[in-house]
Parts: structure tokens; sequence; C-alpha cells
């Protein structure tokens, strides 16, 4: 999955992607380099990264799947967490919906149900402005998964069929260092859920902290070895910034078929 951020303040790339050219430019780039998704998302959730309206999000958004979806027939994420920018962006050709709330946002669930479309459902603790201050946990692999279960069952109930749900347990949102190894050693337990494992490490704090306090420029290698490992202990989908690297570095160790569908 690459990701095509069309804001202006996100962690990476804010700003990079912004007009609608360079996204559309960006995006068919990412799918020749291997992308079989590509996650546009026009609100920043990155630490305490500003709220954005729902008509900001939907000029940023919306015109870039419409634009995506008429040159590629590539799968297509919208990141968000708003139901009215849900249901747009499924009309103008998204496939999947990737929400870090897990749908819990006012008629989020209802109008993701509505829509038929694929969800991912991601765990944080807390809310973006905030989630860093003070995570707490009594045992952050038991506790992400039991959220990320009965967040399943809630999506089932509310007409989502389960072939239709992945999960996500978030990496780095409301998470320490410690908390985020020890999700990543693991990983494997989030398979007992029997859906798709969406994980998104890619040029995250952690990889700077464990490279000695890398900027974000420089975390290549750090997330590109992350994301192989992810793969190697469940993860059927990684989420990235650097499509070709990621791709190579997968199919070098063997593991291309597991990471796509």
């Amino acid at each position: 999955m690459g990701i095509l951020n069309v804001t202006p303040d996100s962690f990476s790339d804010g700003g990079a992607f912004i007009a609608l050219e360079s996204a559309r430019t960006q995006a068919l780039k990412m799918v020749r380099d291997g992308a079989a998704i590509i996650d546009v998302g026009g609100e920043s959730t990155r630490p305490g990264a500003s709220a954005v309206s729902l008509d900001q999000e939907l000029q940023r958004v919306i015109p870039v799947i419409e634009a995506i979806r008429q040159e590629s027939d590539v799968q297509l994420s919208v990141d968000t967490s708003k139901a009215d920018i849900m249901r747009a962006a499924v009309a103008a050709g998204a496939d999947l919906i990737n929400d870090v709330c897990a749908l819990q946002g006012a008629g989020a669930l209802q109008a993701a149900a509505d829509t038929g479309a694929t969800v991912s459902l991601m765990h944080m603790q807390g809310e973006p402005r905030t989630m860093q201050q003070q995570p707490d946990y009594q045992d952050v692999v038991e506790d992400v998964l039991g959220f990320l279960s009965a967040r399943i069952e809630v999506s089932e109930h509310a007409g989502i069929d389960r072939s239709k749900i992945w999960i996500d347990p978030g990496f780095g949102f409301g998470k320490t260092l410690d908390h985020n190894m020890q999700l990543l050693r693991g990983l494997a337990r989030f398979k007992i859920a029997e859906v798709p494992l969406l994980v998104g490490i890619s040029r995250k704090s952690m990889i700077g902290t464990l490279l000695g306090g890398r900027p974000v420029e420089e975390r290549l290698m750090g997330s590109v070895g992350a994301a192989v490992v992810a793969v190697e202990r469940g993860a059927d989908v990684v989420r990235v910034h650097d499509v070709r690297e990621t791709y190579e570095a997968l199919v070098g160790a063997g593991l291309m078929e597991r990471s796509h569908f």
C-alpha cells in the first residue's frame, strides 16, 4: 500500500503532493513501482496535527481519487474517519476505507456499511492531537487485540461482511517505543482474528529512535527492514512511503506473494 498524503502538514511528505497533478503523478509512479493499493489521505494524523474541516478534506481527496481512477484500476483507499468523506470517496472510486478511529466517529460505522467497501480498523489510544501523552497498557498486545476483536464484532453487527474487514494494530498511535516493539514481536498473535492484517511503520518515529535519532528523510533502510519483518510475522499489507524499495526487498526475501491479494 503506497501512501499518498494530499496534506500540507503530514510528518513525512507534507505539501509534496497537495497539487492535483503532482498527486496523480506520484500515485501512478507508485503503481509502476509495485503498489497494489494507493492510500489517499487529506488530514494528517501525526501527533499534534491540526484538525481539518469536512469541506477541506473533500476538496483535497475527492479530485485525487477521481483522477487516479480515470487512469488506473489500482485499488484505492481513503484514509479518513469522517462518514461523509467515506461515502464521497467510495462514490468517486475508492475500494477501501482506512480509518484510524476504527469506525467510531459519528456516522462512520453506518456509512462504511452502506458503501459496501472493504474497511481497515486501526487501534489508537486517545486521539491524534494528544495520543502520545503518556500512553498506558496492561499488556499492549492483548489490549490492542481485544479492542480490534470487539470492533470486528461491532462492524459485522452493522452489516459489514467479515470478508471485507482488515485490522491494523496502529504502530505509533498512542504507543511508546517499547509498546511498538512489543507489537512487532507479537505480530503473529493478530492472525487469530482471521482477517487481513495491515501494518504501517514506514518512516515513523520508532524507526528514527532505533537508528539513534535519524530524521524522517534518513529512515529508508530502517523502514524497509521493518516492513520485511512485519510480513514475515504475518502482515498481509504494508503501508509504505518508499514503494519501490519495499517491493524489491519483499521480492528478494521471497515474501511478495504473501504481501499481495
